[in-house]
């Protein structure tokens, strides 16, 4: 094992022990309070299989057979989530061959960030992962169920429903991915028209036939954003089968990868007789495993914000330290667009996640004992891949090497020694830049700044010509008790145009970049955020920054004295509080805590509670 991971895993551990403990006990007290159906009164029984087949009846009676709870984030506008459709179906099929039962325990919302970048809609997407949550766990509250299969992909959706499987830990989970689309228009022709639409080079007719046929059939889009770094972190922690993240929807391997994440839901249920909870699967090691395929393959800054919370909801405490220490020892495997040309379906075929992880495996950066959903650890069957012989799901080991090394390497000629990811701290506060996509001469930027307070008043001074020249903008009143921390990619266009004319630009925010952050270094998530008095909220037009992403600075280049003494900035904020549901979500503006904690909205779970009490103690009090 490498020191660093091993260094880090236990200081993690030390950090979370009390909390931990709590988790776990409250997970065994719930286990022991029982599933469940069996404890349920005759009436509350009768109203959760009122609906079912006779067949289906008759095995939800018998408390000694497995109910799998569905919960789905199927919508038809989402292309990811479209697939999910008819998956209920198939896995109810899969599991009456079992002599089990599935139902669907609920829907929960899920909304494109695709759809709403820019738009005020997008000011409820961070948010949207708490609703997820607590969607999931309405569902999962009937108690019928002994083990979950969670149905989804997206951005906000795969936290949300991690979230919600932690606090129900008690219950064995599968993930079950719907997979990306088949490839498009390659993704540099699309920026490319992106950038020329921004430039007013071209008009909206060739703009929306650029993205139709970027965005064009059911799956994920095929970047590599905050959707498909989910896959990855999902399956390189075990709760996806090997090798199912990137296999296109509706298609014969598709169904029969969901057809084996039903039996094995059914065989880690109790009544399947190797009962495998959440809880038990999912824990430190298992975290840092997800951090660091997120770092070597460049993924989603969205996950500085998403794995701490995660990792919460499972007791175990995250911090921003812990990402910029592995990623100083991670090295990048990966050059998927926007780090390269290629997409999600180019890694895939490259020998995609059975190379990834045997190369991070055998460079001792990955907790490979981790147990999985297959019943086996990671390092036992997570090298595999799926196919097809005849009707006959199989597993076969991974290719041995990538077998297109411009978007797979080895350990030993990575693709850059470390993973892209720092933290920034200065007197500008703490954020986080992704350099993986920025080149090494735009990696330290010292320039003035031009101060915005949302996304159309940079528009407008792109568009007025007011950017001609080397800048930092700085869009601040953006963070999530502001107005929800919208990503703010509707920026990139505009600045990676500045980029291309010569300028040296970056962008300092207290909001969101997005899954897909570029070749503009953009140091986001500042936190204290503006709306809190956080020295953005000092900065004026024509103050000198430097952002130093080599060495993890950000500092405004001027005497603490004089910058503290400034009044901070207060912006009007009424416009992104009213108007398509966003006054429905005021009170989640006033609970949620800040970038580093996760940005959510539940208080910290049982960080919140612990006390100097001995893990012991607490088991005792709670027994």
């Amino acid at each position: 094992m490498h020191t660093t991971l091993t260094r880090v895993t236990q200081r993690i551990i030390e950090r979370s022990a009390s909390r931990r403990a709590l988790y776990e006990a409250r997970m065994q007290a719930q286990h022991r309070r029982g599933v469940h159906r069996g404890a349920l009164d005759c009436g509350n029984l009768a109203h959760g299989f009122a609906a079912c087949s006779a067949s289906d009846k008759q095995q939800l009676k018998m408390t000694n057979s497995a109910n799998l709870g569905i919960v789905t984030s199927y919508n038809d506008m989402l292309s990811a989530h479209q697939p999910f459709e008819r998956f209920p179906d198939v896995i109810r099929e899969a599991a009456r061959r079992m002599g089990s039962t599935a139902q669907v325990a609920g829907g929960v919302p899920a909304m494109c960030d695709g759809v709403t970048q820019g738009q005020p809609g997008m000011e409820l997407s961070l948010f949207s992962r708490d609703n997820i949550a607590r969607a999931a766990a309405i569902g999962l509250s009937h108690n019928m169920f002994d083990a979950a299969l969670f149905l989804g992909v997206c951005d906000k959706i795969i936290p949300g429903l991690f979230i919600a499987a932690a606090r129900f830990g008690h219950l064995p989970a599968v993930f079950v991915p719907a997979g990306p689309m088949p490839s498009g228009l390659p993704n540099k022709e699309k920026a490319r028209i992106r950038q020329k639409f921004a430039e007013g080079k071209v008009g909206r007719a060739e703009l929306l036939e650029s993205e139709s046929a970027s965005y064009h059939a059911p799956g994920t889009c095929t970047f590599y954003g905050t959707a498909n770094s989910n896959q990855l972190m999902m399956e390189i922690m075990g709760l996806h089968l090997p090798g199912s993240s990137f296999v296109n929807p509706n298609t014969p391997l598709r169904d029969a990868l969901t057809v084996h994440a039903t039996e094995r839901a059914i065989k880690n249920s109790e009544p399947g007789g190797g009962y495998l909870p959440f809880w038990q699967q999912i824990d430190a090691r298992a975290i840092v495993n997800a951090l660091v395929g997120l770092l070597a393959s460049g993924g989603s800054t969205n996950h500085t914000l998403h794995l701490i919370a995660m990792a919460g909801a499972a007791g175990i405490t995250l911090n921003w330290d812990d990402f910029d220490e592995l990623s100083a020892v991670v090295p990048s495997l990966m050059h998927v667009y926007p780090s390269g040309q290629a997409d999600v379906n180019h890694f895939h075929a490259a020998g995609g996640m059975s190379v990834l992880i045997r190369e991070l495996l055998k460079g001792g950066l990955l907790h490979g004992d981790i147990l999985t959903a297959t019943g086996k650890t990671l390092a036992e069957s997570y090298t595999q891949e799926p196919f097809l012989e005849g009707e006959q799901l199989v597993w076969r080991e991974g290719p041995a090497q990538s077998l297109d090394s411009d978007v797979l390497t080895d350990i030993e000629h990575p693709f850059s020694p470390t993973g892209g990811l720092a933290v920034l701290d200065g007197n500008l506060g703490r954020g986080v830049i992704k350099v993986s996509a920025v080149k090494p001469e735009f990696r330290i930027i010292e320039a003035p700044v031009r101060v915005f307070a949302d996304q159309e008043a940079l528009k407008t001074a792109f568009n007025n010509g007011e950017l001609e020249r080397d800048v930092i903008a700085v869009v601040r009143f953006q963070g999530p008790r502001a107005n929800g921390m919208p990503e703010l990619h509707k920026l990139t266009p505009y600045l990676g145009s500045l980029l291309d004319r010569g300028f040296r630009v970056a962008l300092v925010t207290d909001g969101r970049m997005s899954g897909a952050s570029g070749k503009v270094p953009a140091a986001i998530h500042m936190t204290p955020e503006a709306m809190d008095g956080g020295p953005l909220a000092r900065l004026r037009d024509g103050d000198m920054v430097r952002l130093d992403s080599v060495n993890g600075h950000l500092e405004v280049l001027m005497e603490a004295e004089e910058f503290a003494a400034r009044p901070c900035a207060r912006a009007d904020l009424e416009q992104y509080h009213h108007g398509l549901g966003r006054e429905m979500f005021a009170g989640m503006r006033q609970l949620v805590g800040s970038a580093e904690e996760g940005a959510s909205t539940f208080g910290g779970f049982e960080a919140a509670e612990v006390s100097p009490m001995s893990a012991v103690e607490r088991q005792h009090a709670l027994s």
